[in-house]
């Protein structure tokens, strides 16, 4: 059996969420309430893959909104809540989505093993990270040649180049596609240097140096919303690949040839009897989901029950390798570029 972990978007959502699900004690509750709210099993789900396998999984809530992330101990209390209700279920592989992982990561909850009474079995739980770097990559190969851009010559930015996915981009796209030249962006120096020696190549450069300079960016960092991007300084056409969360890039530019692509995302290839994905406003609630997610169920269809994504800097091209195989094989597609999005932000 798989899981997830997962989160509403805002206070507001989460509240109409639990409206509708019959927690009228909660959604009526201020943030204080939600703070003290324990996470909750919501929904189950049964998936069938191409070939013939079906899986059995469970969506757990955390009742963690992005408004709590100013409060360290209830955030880091939120994540291990939902990770410890999630092992008590039996549940073999559980994926982080959203800022859990990030909660997790940042907050160093690998500290925190023991939750009351139960002791955390670390392999029973995956960030999705691997998955999700595969996707990014993919969405880079799949998109650029749409729009004209010739990878071999391109400039490839990564603005969250050090970080776990960001790095596992900048290597996949060196050794694997072999890009033109890789833009390293990311705030600490010494981890830019670290990369730049690992992969024998990539340019070091602020965020204001790189965009003008790029083909194609692809922004894992989080992304500071009094960031400003001067969109008539950018190269036309220009990808630009939303990898992180929440995915709001398009709310900084978009159009007169600049095109922004939610990162991270798949789709099934048939409809999910679920309403989770809802919550994460997708464009086909019912087939797409975060790559993260799909982690989970890739490892459950594989019965590959280990912490596949987990630390830091951990994803090799070999772990990239194994979950995009396993990704096609049971019918997941990354998510692309509309056409009629394509001619309306030309």
């Amino acid at each position: 059996m798989f899981g997830l972990i997962g989160h509403s978007t805002s206070f507001d959502a989460a509240r109409r969420k639990a409206m509708e699900l019959g927690f009228d004690h909660i959604a009526d509750g201020d943030l204080d309430v939600w703070c003290s709210a324990p996470p909750q099993l919501v929904e189950h789900v049964e998936i069938s893959s191409p070939t013939g396998t079906t899986i059995k999984g469970a969506y757990i809530d955390s009742c963690f909104v992005p408004e709590m992330l100013s409060r360290f101990k209830t955030a880091r209390r939120k994540v291990l809540n939902a990770m410890e209700l999630a092992q008590k279920k039996g549940i073999n592989i559980t994926a982080l989505g959203g800022f859990t992982s990030i909660i997790f990561e940042n907050f160093n909850l690998l500290q925190h093993q023991t939750v009351r009474s139960t002791t955390l079995e670390w392999q029973r739980f995956t960030t999705g990270n691997t998955h999700t770097a595969w996707v990014i990559c993919r969405q880079v190969e799949n998109n650029a040649p749409t729009l004209g851009i010739d990878l071999k010559t391109a400039k490839v930015a990564v603005v969250g180049a050090t970080g776990d996915i960001g790095s596992a981009v900048c290597r996949w796209l060196s050794a694997r596609t072999g890009v033109g030249e890789l833009l390293l962006v990311a705030r600490q120096q010494q981890p830019l240097l670290d990369l730049q020696a690992q992969i024998g190549g990539g340019r070091i450069l602020t965020l204001d140096e790189a965009l003008p300079e790029a083909d194609v960016v692809v922004w894992v960092a989080s992304m500071p919303r009094t960031l400003e991007i001067d969109q008539a300084s950018l190269r036309k056409p220009c990808l630009m690949i939303d990898g992180g969360y929440p995915k709001n890039l398009d709310t900084k530019v978009a159009g007169g040839g600049i095109h922004v692509l939610k990162g991270g995302i798949v789709e099934f290839c048939k409809d999910i009897g679920w309403t989770m994905m809802q919550i994460a406003e997708m464009e086909k609630p019912q087939r797409q989901m975060f790559a993260c997610f799909a982690e989970a169920m890739l490892l459950e269809f594989e019965r590959c029950h280990t912490n596949f994504s987990w630390g830091r800097n951990n994803i090799t091209l070999e772990k990239m390798d194994f979950i995009g195989a396993a990704s096609v094989r049971h019918g997941f597609s990354t998510l692309n570029l509309n056409p009629s999005a394509q001619a309306a932000a030309a």
